[in-house]
């Protein structure tokens, strides 16, 4: 049976294509030998981690906990409010603007994946769509958040789900794709940022 050459993809066109300008290519070298540093940095030592993260354009805020191993692209595309946790190996891949919340949790090994391609072009675009995590959200243990996402406020992603659409305030989801299995009542709110002094 023929091929349909009209749906192939344009490798060629796709890996010529300007993705970035030679400030974020030198950006993205200095930050390569730079986060190996930072996954060097003893656990305890938020400020060192948030004080690097800073110099390379991030926006941090006060009290921020982002734990040694964790994977971040392009530092200056994410900004991180007041006592927000980001646990072990979570990945923060930031071709696209992240977003987290005051006291918001991203726990071990969450993907925020803030980027993906168009492929209804066979040049196959790179897009870098925003991702929006709400204050005192929490995004649990190896879920994964796709490109134009928002969590709302206190809302809650469950484990290893994979979110690609919005999810209200206030909503519990789980499962992949992920769907709506519960409301946070008022009185959780709070319980468990305080529980182990914000370990994730």
């Amino acid at each position: 049976m023929p091929h349909d050459n009209s749906a192939q993809v344009d490798v060629s066109a796709n890996r010529s294509a300007s993705k970035w300008t030679p400030r974020e290519k030198l950006g993205r070298v200095l930050w390569g030998g730079a986060a190996i540093v930072f996954r060097l940095i003893p656990r305890p030592l938020w400020g060192i981690r948030r004080a690097m993260l800073r110099a390379f354009g991030a926006k941090i805020g006060a009290n921020v906990h982002i734990h040694p191993t964790v994977r971040i692209f392009i530092p200056w595309n994410i900004t991180i409010h007041d006592q927000a946790a980001i646990g072990d190996r979570a990945i923060l891949y930031a071709l696209g603007p992240i977003t987290i919340g005051a006291r918001s949790t991203v726990s071990q090994g969450a993907h925020l994946c803030a980027g993906s391609h168009d492929w209804r072009d066979p040049r196959m675009p790179l897009l870098k769509h925003p991702i929006v995590i709400g204050e005192d959200a929490w995004v649990a243990a190896d879920a994964f958040v796709g490109p134009n996402v928002v969590i709302g406020p206190r809302a809650i992603v469950g484990a290893r789900s994979v979110v690609m659409k919005p999810v209200d305030a206030d909503h519990i989801v789980a499962g992949n794709p992920a769907r709506l299995i519960g409301h946070r009542p008022a009185s959780d709110i709070g319980i468990d940022k305080a529980a182990e002094n914000h370990e994730v």
